[in-house]
């Protein structure tokens, strides 16, 4: 099976592209510099030249492709208008062009940044209604909403996966996290997923016939707290840190119930711990 994979410099895409080579697929990745793609390259990757801001690059890489995994995306430090022309526009340019070359399935991950402000005490679920309010979830959520109408009028053979805080096999994203947990509440909550388990979402979303034209949670199974995660790193929360309020804008625990049940999507990492304990971090 010929897959593409953009993002495949960053952080989730270098993990996910070895994974996907170790279970057989051939994999080429779709890049603006092959600089940075001497690893991949190694591994047997085929290294595809184009960018999401130029559409007209995107219809070759696409050609042949079995399935499209967009992982590309402009996150931090980035315009609001940048990051809409990066994660909406040119998410839609690529889908445009696995339409345009009848490729089977488009994996879109998304965040589950989009459900916006939450609650401790109720965990979203893929029905309910994304209310983002900063730029970069508003703009993952225009993408999945042209996205989906693009599967109801067109075809595309869709499917969004709604990624929690993600992190392990060397990634710096939670220990960079530190610097903002220690300004929670001791007790706020976050959810995760492993690095390990996103590559297991996509390759399901892939495979399984029934991810097309569905959105899935993705995250393990067991949301930690901020006192956790400090002290796995040797940390304490502030003395004044309990009289602190619940940030809701950080609260988007999820239900996984319905990957589990319908992709049957079970965790490598079930919780921070599992990790942990397994030098998986």
């Amino acid at each position: 099976m010929n897959i593409l994979v953009t993002g495949a410099t960053g952080r989730v895409g270098s993990r996910l592209v070895p994974r996907l080579l170790d279970q057989g697929y051939s994999v080429s990745v779709l890049v603006r510099n092959p600089e940075h793609t001497r690893d991949l390259q190694r591994l047997g990757a085929e290294i595809m030249i184009g960018d999401l801001l130029q559409p007209q690059t995107l219809q070759e890489a696409a050609a042949h492709k079995d399935a499209i995994v967009h992982l590309a995306a402009a996150f931090r430090g980035v315009a609001p208008e940048v990051s809409h022309a990066v994660n909406m526009d040119g998410t839609i340019a690529l889908a445009d062009a696995a339409l345009a070359e009848g490729v089977p399935r488009f994996i879109y991950a998304s965040t589950n940044l989009v459900y916006g402000p939450g609650t401790d005490e109720r965990y979203f679920n893929e029905e309910d209604l994304p209310v983002p309010i900063s730029p970069y979830p508003i703009a993952k959520a225009a993408a999945e909403r042209e996205l989906l109408n693009l599967y109801r009028s067109r075809g595309l053979g869709l499917c969004i996966l709604r990624l929690a805080f993600v992190y392990g096999d060397g990634d710096p994203h939670l220990e960079e996290g530190v610097l903002k947990f220690r300004q929670w509440h001791p007790a706020q909550r976050i959810h995760l997923v492993h690095q390990a388990d996103v590559a297991q979402a996509v390759m399901l979303g892939i495979e399984s016939p029934r991810a097309k034209g569905q959105i899935f949670n993705v995250a393990d199974d067991q949301p930690v707290s901020a006192a956790e995660i400090l002290s796995m790193y040797n940390e304490t929360m502030p003395d004044d840190a309990v009289s602190r309020t619940v940030d809701p804008s950080w609260l988007q625990l999820v239900d996984t119930a319905k990957i589990r049940e319908q992709l049957e999507f079970r965790p490598n990492y079930p919780s921070l711990y599992r990790a942990l304990n397994e030098g998986a971090l």
